[in-house]
């Protein structure tokens, strides 16, 4: 009850401060007339209420709701593209004033309009594009050598899925048309590593129907990440057993054979019962390991146990720039491929979205992973 009063009270803090930055820079400063003030700062105060609001309220009301939360989660996105374009802009006022000293109040007055005017067109047509771009997912495509893998499985086709987020805005037709995606490109093997839902089975199980049709030659796996614990861990397990799906929990399978790899899952990195060690324990050391895992930081301790490749999600690519430099600073991959000693992992940028429902400078995608001997 402390932990959710602390957030609450920081989530309020942090939409009260900027917004009342956004009163200042679109209201005061450009000296808009009375009533259009009035407007404006209505506007402001409905938008700043609808922040929180969706927050707190997007696991509890059905998915029919979808129109509310649209307008509170795309103003989270709005908002931070507009405080940054203001921002720059703040900066070249700055730079103004020490280069040509303190300008009179007419000309402050209209470079406070200029700039409030452009910083919200470019905030609304990135924020635009950006809900374009978060509705296509592209194959992204990589290649990963790996010392250990038979030349029998050199070749294998895995295809990521990851953080879709099926909830308040993400819903059963974009889960069919990557299910459709997926397919099309006829994998060797799924994987499914983690922040599928938000929200619980009784609200979204119609919503995944469509991931029981997902096929591969060596089946589709899950791995759990941060957001199934909030949503029924437990309940989301049993009912993607149900659909087929193989889900990993600190354990290992073998795909492929006799002369297949090892193919290990962990929880998530943040949960109790996150375990590397009794994932890989036993394990044949000349035999190849790949493990799924959530968050890219499992990565450090999956190199202690010599895994040759670890397939995560978790960062979105930063979602919406430059957040992803703030990502960084949490994770030790925000996206792509590296290496750590040995072992090799790829973060994906995700297939859907949380929280806005746009994505600027980090597109989502469905990862195809070709793992060659060598």
């Amino acid at each position: 009850m402390i932990r959710l009063a602390v957030f609450v009270g920081l989530i309020t803090a942090i939409v009260a401060l900027s917004h009342l930055y956004l009163y200042r820079r679109l209201v005061v400063q450009p000296g808009l007339p009375p009533r259009a003030r009035r407007v404006v700062a209505a506007g402001l105060a409905l938008l700043a209420v609808s922040t929180p609001t969706s927050l707190l309220l997007g696991r509890a009301l059905a998915p029919s709701a979808r129109a509310l939360f649209f307008v509170g989660y795309g103003w989270i996105g709005v908002a931070f593209l507009l405080m940054l374009a203001l921002a720059v802009s703040d900066l070249v006022r700055l730079g103004a004033r020490v280069w040509e000293g303190a300008p009179s109040p007419e000309r402050r007055r209209f470079f406070g309009r200029v700039s409030a005017l452009t910083a919200s067109g470019v905030a609304g047509t990135l924020g635009a594009w950006g809900v374009v771009e978060a509705l296509t997912p592209v194959v992204r495509r990589v290649q990963v050598s790996l010392k250990r893998l038979s030349p029998a499985m050199s070749g294998t086709r895995v295809v990521q899925l990851t953080d879709i987020h099926v909830g308040p805005l993400i819903q059963a037709g974009f889960v069919e048309r990557i299910v459709a995606a997926t397919n099309a490109l006829e994998p060797d093997l799924v994987v499914i590593t983690g922040d599928l839902v938000d929200g619980s089975v009784a609200r979204l199980a119609p919503e995944l129907a469509a991931l029981g049709r997902l096929r591969a030659r060596h089946g589709v796996y899950f791995v759990t990440g941060n957001h199934e614990y909030f949503s029924g861990v437990d309940a989301w397990v049993e009912h993607l057993r149900g659909l087929g799906i193989v889900v990993l929990r600190n354990e290992r399978v073998r795909v492929g054979g006799e002369d297949g790899f090892e193919l290990a899952g962990v929880d998530d990195y943040r949960s109790r019962t996150h375990d590397v060690a009794a994932a890989l324990r036993g394990r044949e050391p000349d035999r190849e390991v790949v493990l799924l895992a959530h968050q890219p930081k499992s990565v450090h301790e999956a190199a202690r146990h010599g895994v040759g490749l670890q397939i995560s999600g978790h960062t979105h690519g930063g979602q919406i720039f430059p957040w992803g430099l703030l990502v960084a600073l949490d994770q030790p991959v925000v996206q792509g491929l590296a290496r750590f000693g040995e072992t090799q992992v790829w973060v994906s940028r995700g297939t859907g979205t949380w929280g806005p429902p746009m994505r600027v400078g980090a597109p989502p995608e469905i990862s195809e992973i070709t793992l060659v001997a060598g």
